[in-house]
């Protein structure tokens, strides 16, 4: 099996070929090179990932997906469903990353809080696709956002994205997708995932912040994680 280290290096290489908008002020009060890919948290031979939109700035400070206060409530609400108890420790923050895999569209952080465009999340596709399904042992992905949902589009039936995510249950229902990716030696790779779409747990995001611990237990209830 190829080397996630890697990936990860390959990652840096594509980002140093050509220009695109990062938050270069971000990577530079934190220390960081701005072309080093922050790729994924946690562990590989896991059932279930998180997959978020990309990096924020606390993301940036600390190298790994999901620690804003958007993935503090999600490391929180998954500690206490594992462990029927508030986070406490560093140790219980990270928690999280023993039992699943924490990953974005884009592993950069853009300028501001704006979404990457399509070019750039095409031009990174090919090595979340590796992380996925050339190290990634798992076949339940939990989406947060409609960002991260539709990024999924192209592995199954066109339209198929744009119908499930007007369905008025839709945090409720979950979708099959054939993932496909070919990993650095040119071997193909292909498995069936299950995604299982949450609301951002943002606490900008007004309309489901409140309810998003009871969602995300309803969600890890689904399978035995």
């Amino acid at each position: 099996m190829s080397n996630p280290i890697i990936l990860s290096k390959k990652v840096c290489e594509e980002a140093e070929k050509e220009e695109f908008p990062i938050d270069f002020s971000i990577y530079k009060s934190a220390g960081r090179i701005p072309t080093e890919a922050i790729l994924w948290a946690g562990k590989f031979n896991t059932q279930i990932c998180f997959f978020g939109r990309d990096l924020g700035k606390d993301e940036v400070e600390q190298g790994q997906p999901l620690i804003g206060a958007a993935g503090m409530l999600l490391r929180k609400e998954f500690h206490k469903a594992l462990y029927s108890q508030e986070i406490m420790t560093k140790d219980d923050i990270q928690s999280i990353c023993k039992r699943a895999l924490l990953t974005n569209t884009v592993p950069y952080k853009p300028p501001g809080n704006k979404a990457y465009s399509h070019k750039v999340k095409e031009r990174f596709r090919p090595f979340i696709e590796q992380l996925l399904l050339v190290h990634w042992q798992g076949n339940q992905i939990v989406t947060l956002g409609t960002e991260a949902f539709k990024w999924f589009s192209p592995y199954c039936e066109a339209g198929k994205i744009e119908e499930f995510w007007k369905l008025h249950n839709r945090y409720e229902a979950k979708l099959t997708v054939n993932l496909k990716a070919m990993d650095l030696q040119g071997k193909h790779y292909k498995r069936k995932v299950h995604l299982l779409p949450l609301p951002h747990p943002s606490p900008l995001n007004k309309q489901y912040y409140a309810k998003f611990p009871q969602m995300l237990h309803k969600r890890l209830n689904e399978f035995e994680f």
